[in-house]
C-alpha cells in the first residue's frame, strides 16, 4: 500500500480545497516545491500533483510550480489536472512526470486514454471523482450522469495502470475514507485502485492495511498531513512494518 501526499495547485500555490469547491482554499505553502522537498524529506515514496486551476480551464496552468517541484525531488510524481490531449501528456512525461492522470478526459474523450495507454504504457492513471456515485468533471464544477463503477468498467481493457477514486463529499473533511466505496470500485475491475477525499489521521492508514480493505493498492493524504492531525513518521513506519 501506497501513501502519497498531496500537492494541490491553485495559482501557484500549495493549497486544501474542501468538497472540491475552489473559493473554499486554505494555503498551506506559498512555496510548492518546498513542500515537494519537506514530502520526500519525510521518506515517502512518491508524490500525487493537481493543477486546479487546469482542471477547470482544460490546460496546464500551474506549469511552472510543477516544473519547479520537479526538479526539486527525485521521487516518482504523478499528476493531472486539466491534461487533455496527447501533446500534453506527451510533454508532461518527457519534463520527468511518472504518471499523468486523466479525469474529464476520461469521460469526455475515452479514445484518448485507450490511445495514451497505447503509446505511453503503465504512464496513465484515470481519477474518478465522485458526488453520490456519480462522475464529476471539469474540476468537479459539473456532474454527469455515469456512475464510478461504470467508467471504472469502461476503463478496464485500456490498459490504464491506476484508478483513483475520489469520494468529493469527503475530500478536505477530515471525516474519514469512503473506503467500503472504493473497495467496492476496486472488486469491480482488475485495475489497482488508489483511495482519496476525507483520510483523516492514523486511523485510516490502520483500516487501509487490515485484511478487509487489502484490495486498495494506496491511498492519497491531504489536509490530514498539512495540519498535523497524521504524522508522516507514524504512517510510514506502520505501513513498511506491515508490509
Amino acid at each position: 500500500m501506497i501513501l502519497y501526499p498531496a500537492i494541490d495547485l491553485k495559482d501557484g500555490q500549495c493549497v486544501r480545497l474542501r468538497q472540491g469547491i475552489m473559493t473554499e482554499a486554505t494555503v498551506f505553502n506559498v512555496n510548492p516545491a518546498e513542500q515537494a522537498r519537506e514530502f520526500a524529506g519525510q521518506g515517502f515514496s512518491a508524490l500525487h500533483v493537481v493543477d486546479l486551476n487546469g482542471a477547470i480551464e482544460g490546460r496546464s496552468v500551474n506549469a511552472d510550480a510543477v516544473a519547479a517541484i520537479l526538479s526539486a525531488i527525485s521521487i516518482p510524481v504523478q499528476l493531472g489536472g486539466g491534461i487533455r490531449t496527447l501533446e500534453a501528456i506527451s510533454l508532461w512525461l518527457s519534463r520527468g512526470v511518472s504518471r499523468v492522470i486523466l479525469g474529464t478526459a476520461a469521460v469526455r474523450d475515452p479514445s484518448l486514454v485507450k490511445d495514451a495507454c497505447a503509446r505511453f504504457p503503465g504512464k496513465i492513471a484515470v481519477g474518478i471523482d465522485a458526488k453520490e456515485g456519480r462522475v464529476a468533471v471539469q474540476g468537479w464544477a459539473e456532474t454527469s450522469e455515469i456512475s464510478a463503477i461504470t467508467l471504472a468498467r469502461r476503463m478496464a481493457d485500456t490498459g490504464v495502470a491506476a484508478i483513483i477514486y475520489t469520494d468529493i463529499s469527503r475530500d478536505g473533511m477530515l471525516t474519514g475514507l469512503n473506503l467500503d466505496a472504493t473497495v467496492e470500485l476496486a472488486r469491480s475491475v482488475p485495475i489497482p485502485v488508489i483511495a482519496s477525499g476525507g483520510l483523516s489521521g492514523i486511523a485510516d492508514v490502520e483500516r487501509l492495511l487490515s485484511p478487509a480493505y487489502a484490495i486498495i493498492a494506496g491511498a492519497i493524504a491531504g489536509r490530514a498531513l498539512y495540519d498535523g492531525r497524521l504524522d508522516a513518521e507514524e504512517a510510514l513506519d506502520l505501513i513498511n512494518k506491515r508490509h
